[in-house]
């Protein structure tokens, strides 16, 4: 079975929150770490409803100083103080948010236990900025009012399968299977050596995932993030206001969909929905009329890349 790799939308609106949806945040659980992306008004409490464990919480990647995708940031932050976080934190983001983190640390949370580190993102350039044993994380360079990048989440492969039947009629012992796994083969008792490629099978695909908030159309995106699993990209506007989208460094449904179809992404999810429509069906006809597997970003909404 692949591990686990879910994307949890907290909030998809744009700058004015509405009865239907929340500023723009974002989680990614990868195999039990949890990244956030964003983070917008009402973040923590609209967090409560998807039963993630807060602790967990190990990077926050924000996109861009603006109050929709940060203002949910001190509160969520002394909550986990609250609740007796004492694992350090490290915050991604363009260089103009360390004032504000450093704001918020000295004054909403001198007293907790747990240390905030600052890493600046160059927002000018497409470079790995985190990496560990099973992701990396990639800026993607946006075009907005104030500098701004998205984020690619790379899962790495992981090990091959070992093939039950194989333990089995060989009779291998469980201290053997990682190294197995590793690349080794098996040696029997009457000295008959099994390769490494009859025992095991290969290891499952890896997936891929690119956060790409608020921007104007970039068409690096779509090299960057080239036969990526899914793309989440900003549709705030449809045809209707395609002349505001442009004004605000903003992107319609319709430009969305086309990123993605340029980048032969598998599927695409629109979000930052401008609080003018109701209906965001409207945004998504006009992104299917390009590229056919569009849905919709939805509060509570859970997706697997």
């Amino acid at each position: 079975m692949p591990q686990k790799f879910n994307v949890h939308i907290i909030g998809c609106g744009s700058a004015l929150p509405t009865n239907k949806h929340l500023p723009s945040c974002q989680v990614v659980d990868l195999r039990d770490k949890l990244l956030l992306l964003d983070c917008g008004e009402g973040a923590q409490l609209a967090w409560r409803k998807t039963g993630l464990n807060w602790q967990k919480i190990t990077h926050i990647f924000l996109t861009h100083a603006h109050g929709d995708h940060v203002f949910g940031l001190p509160g969520f932050l002394s909550t986990m103080g609250l609740l007796g976080r004492t694992a350090p934190l490290t915050i991604h983001a363009p260089s103009n948010l360390q004032t504000y983190v450093e704001f918020m640390k000295s004054h909403f949370l001198p007293d907790f236990d747990y240390e905030i580190h600052f890493e600046a993102v160059d927002s000018r350039v497409h470079q790995c900025i985190f990496e560990d044993r099973s992701m990396e994380v990639w800026s993607l360079p946006l075009q907005h009012r104030v500098p701004c990048c998205g984020y690619l989440i790379k899962e790495k492969p992981g090990l091959p399968h070992i093939r039950r039947e194989m333990i089995d009629f060989y009779q291998i012992p469980t201290w053997a299977i990682n190294r197995i796994k590793a690349g080794e083969g098996w040696q029997t008792e009457d000295g008959e050596f099994v390769p490494h490629e009859r025992l095991t099978t290969p290891p499952d695909p890896v997936r891929s995932y690119a956060y790409c908030s608020d921007t104007r159309p970039v068409t690096e995106l779509a090299e960057w993030c080239q036969g990526i699993d899914l793309m989440y990209h900003e549709a705030t506007y449809a045809d209707d206001y395609a002349d505001r989208a442009e004004t605000y460094n903003h992107s319609t449904a319709r430009q969305a969909a086309t990123i993605a179809k340029a980048a032969q992404a598998k599927r695409l999810m629109i979000g930052h929905f401008s609080s003018r429509y109701e209906d965001e069906n409207i945004l998504l006809n006009e992104a299917r009329q390009v590229f056919p597997d569009t849905f919709l970003a939805n509060e509570g909404l859970c997706i697997t890349p």
